[in-house]
């Protein structure tokens, strides 16, 4: 067994996974150039298909000595109109357009959108958007079962393409059957996070969190007007949140992304949540082996603001290039992360909690690697909470993460600055600091002559418990030398 690879940067990169990287090789190969977390999206694929790449995900786990995480990525309700008799029409600026429950094809001027919640909660004056934006329309009138429209932007409209309504919140739940069905297979698989598509309101992310029953976390993809509104109240019921900007861009401004963004990633590191910023970031490479100019900036922004993890679609999925693409993501953290106004952002968009004794312990580790000479920060952490913590302090040294518990090590490695590694329980806090030491060495985070810090709970394999920070020497002829209990 080899020795567990180290990354050399504090972001995460997701990389979801799909026709072009679905052997143990490709994966294999994803993983090295740089992907902590590997998304299955449930959008794709049969179950049969998801199966077999969540077995190689943890056939490589135990090959490659690391803890994977693994983000199972629910479709959601997706809202789409219906088909036209004489293929693709094109609309026209200025001309009405029907949407109606009738199933007959459509043509230029009319065509099924068999939703009928969407007519109930339309208004005069609400926007539809389709295929992606490209068409935009205005309800002039509407009822039970029936919207007509103006076309504002015009353009090619065909079979089964996607409806957008951003202004309405929409009276649908955030999981289908084909979601709950997809929520109860990747569960009773095991993976460490859910994302939940769609969300408007808190109610849905509650809704998945009793469907999962403790067996997966909750991811909350914000991708819609309402989450936006909302975002508060969702961030408080979610375990994480996906800043989702494909849609969201659809159906707001594009503008307006930059600030939401910022102020989400804002949002989440405040209370320590993991924020995860996904779509388009390199999108080109889906095609070519290197990314513009603009897709480098965009994903070195995010890691500029803190994000916990940014996100591969395609590019890692279905693309020419997912390796390059990997890689890529990897050098721009890297280089982003060695630049000194990136400490400088973090340092000044930190914001210190004091709410119990968990977290003065880790800010208190935070404030001891700011002023002396310590090497990184070990945390011992069973839920993984403590670990979270450490995390959202974003501290100038590495957080090494110990834990007995497997899962917990999977689900913290979409966590920012955390390098996670599987222990044995101990039940002294002398044995603690012996353990702590050897990871700090084995993984090339400090050597014989340096210190590290030690956050622990006691008593131990107690979530919840984190009490106690020692500044400890990484010799373990010191260690042992001292009388510790």
């Amino acid at each position: 067994m080899t020795t567990g690879i180290r990354r050399r940067r504090n972001v995460k990169i997701v990389a979801t996974l799909g026709p072009a990287s679905d052997t143990k090789e490709m994966i294999r190969a994803l993983f090295i150039a740089g992907a902590d977390v590997f998304r299955l999206n449930m959008s794709h694929g049969s179950h049969a298909e998801i199966g077999v790449r969540h077995a190689i995900i943890r056939e490589l786990e135990v090959e490659l000595n690391r803890p994977i995480g693994i983000l199972a990525d629910l479709q959601g309700p997706k809202l789409r109109c219906g088909e036209f008799a004489n293929g693709p029409e094109m609309l026209v600026e200025g001309r009405p357009f029907r949407f109606d429950l009738d199933t007959t094809p459509g043509d230029d001027t009319r065509v099924c959108l068999p939703h009928p919640e969407i007519f109930k909660a339309l208004e005069v004056g609400s926007t539809l958007l389709v295929n992606d934006g490209k068409i935009r329309m205005s309800v002039t009138e509407c009822g039970d079962d029936f919207a007509l429209t103006k076309i504002e932007v015009g353009g090619e409209i065909s079979n089964r393409k996607g409806v957008n309504v951003p202004d309405v919140v929409l009276p649908l739940a955030a999981l289908s059957s084909k979601d709950r069905a997809d929520l109860e297979f990747v569960c009773s698989l095991g993976v460490e996070w859910l994302g939940l598509s769609f969300v408007q309101r808190p109610s849905d992310v509650e809704e998945a969190r009793h469907l999962a029953s403790g067996r997966a976390k909750i991811i909350s993809k914000i991708e819609k007007p309402a989450a936006v509104d909302a975002f508060e109240d969702i961030l408080a019921v979610s375990d994480g949140i996906m800043v989702a900007r494909g849609d969201l861009g659809v159906e707001l401004p594009v503008h307006a992304l930059p600030p939401i963004q910022k102020r989400l990633i804002m949002a989440c590191r405040r209370v320590g949540k993991p924020v995860i910023v996904a779509t388009q970031m390199m999108e080109s490479m889906i095609s070519s082996p290197v990314p513009t100019r603009a897709e480098v900036s965009d994903v070195a922004q995010a890691i500029y603001d803190g994000a916990d993890a940014v996100m591969l679609s395609a590019e890692s999925a279905a693309g020419d290039y997912p390796i390059e693409a990997v890689t890529t993501m990897n050098n721009v953290a890297e280089e982003v992360e060695k630049d000194v106004m990136y400490r400088e952002g973090i340092n000044a968009s930190y914001t210190p909690s004091r709410q119990g004794v968990a977290d003065a312990i880790t800010v208190a580790a935070r404030e001891v690697a700011e002023t002396t000479d310590v090497k990184a920060i070990v945390c011992f952490t069973q839920s993984g909470t403590t670990a979270q913590l450490a995390a959202r302090e974003r501290p100038r040294v590495p957080i090494i993460a110990l834990t007995p518990m497997v899962g917990t090590a999977r689900r913290l490695a979409l966590v920012w600055g955390l390098h996670c590694v599987v222990i044995t329980e101990v039940d002294r806090f002398k044995m603690a600091v012996v353990g702590a030491a050897k990871a700090a060495k084995e993984y090339g985070f400090a050597n014989e002559d340096d210190m590290i810090v030690v956050t622990a709970g006691v008593p131990f394999n107690t979530p919840g418990t984190t009490n106690i920070l020692r500044v400890a020497p990484v010799n373990e002829k010191l260690i042992y030398g001292n009388d510790l209990d």
